[in-house]
């Protein structure tokens, strides 16, 4: 029996995804995110070894404890990388191709219900939001950029309309070391009330953990090393959390679908041969689901089949 301890957080839309990958015994499975191994315990209840990725320490730390970790060969093998580099860290254990990829972008409940992590304000904790706990923290970053590249940040990640405004009231504010001290100042800028139904600050801490952590482009560089590893018929499900990541993702697989990207008026002899096929709509959660976990309501899921036209080639 699996215990508590071993999947503590269940990942949304998990119906869905594994509807999307179908399983079988002995498929070999990439989970790309493997956080609290909510995606990974499904897959493995179903008979699927699984290569789990996670730049997180904490996370993989934690996965070293399964059953399924220690037996020989192990049916999950934990990968403490970013998921851009599923390809060559594969490789190093002798694997081309997979049966299936699942990815669940973004930052984990694990993550942001920890306050010493610093991804949250809900508590204060120290501005960290590095999802390795190593290189840049979110308190560098804010502490040394101009108001320039703060206000960039917060506009291009965050999509906030008055980033100038709150760049400039972080550097007037500066020093700044922990999560309630910036929330204070973005709202304080922003002129929030108590009343108001969404936390402004949510979106710069949102643009904020998205560049210390390269999020966009790791999503980028992951899709592509995802094409590169499925084999034909193999299957991609993708989960993302915000506007910015799913038109990345769809995107992607419109690109990959062979489709013209530009205008419906252009030749036919322009179309592309697909590398991904029966792209799915974007499918979002249940009302049910929204209820029984609130951080649910923004998800949203697309999912395709990889075709046998080879994978495009990954610029230098």
């Amino acid at each position: 029996m699996t215990s508590a301890a071993e999947a503590p957080h269940i990942p949304v839309l998990l119906d869905e995804v594994i509807a999307a990958l179908d399983p079988q015994p002995g498929d070999v499975i990439v989970d790309a995110t493997f956080g609290a191994g909510g995606y990974t315990r499904a897959l493995l209840d179903r008979g699927a070894t699984v290569h789990a990725f996670d730049r997180d320490p904490d996370a993989t730390a934690q996965g070293r404890g399964w059953a399924e970790a220690r037996t020989t060969p192990p049916r999950l093998v934990l990968h403490p990388r970013c998921f851009s580099e599923m390809v060559a860290s594969l490789a190093e254990v002798g694997i081309a191709q997979v049966d299936s990829v699942a990815m669940d972008i973004g930052v984990s409940s694990m993550q942001l219900d920890q306050a010493e992590r610093g991804f949250a304000f809900s508590a204060d904790g120290p501005l960290d939001m590095r999802m390795s706990q190593a290189g840049e923290s979110a308190a560098d970053f804010l502490n040394t950029a101009s108001d320039s590249q703060i206000a960039d940040v917060l506009y291009e990640y965050g999509e906030e309309r008055q980033s100038r405004r709150v760049a400039r009231a972080i550097i007037a504010a500066r020093p700044l070391t922990t999560t309630g001290e910036l929330a204070r100042v973005v709202r304080k800028a922003l002129g929030y009330k108590p009343s108001d139904k969404k936390d402004p600050a949510t979106r710069s801490f949102q643009a904020i953990r998205i560049h210390v952590n390269g999020e966009l482009d790791e999503l980028r560089e992951g899709l592509s090393a995802a094409e590169q590893l499925l084999r034909s018929g193999g299957k991609l499900a993708v989960v993302s959390f915000h506007s910015l990541e799913d038109r990345i993702v769809k995107r992607f697989l419109r690109d990959a679908s062979g489709r013209n990207s530009g205008s419906r008026h252009l030749p036919e002899t322009d179309q592309q041969p697909a590398i991904f096929t029966q792209i799915s709509k974007a499918i979002r959660p249940s009302e049910a689901e929204i209820a029984r976990n609130p951080r649910a309501r923004s998800s949203t899921l697309r999912h395709a089949v990889r075709s046998d036209t080879p994978a495009r080639k990954v610029a230098a």
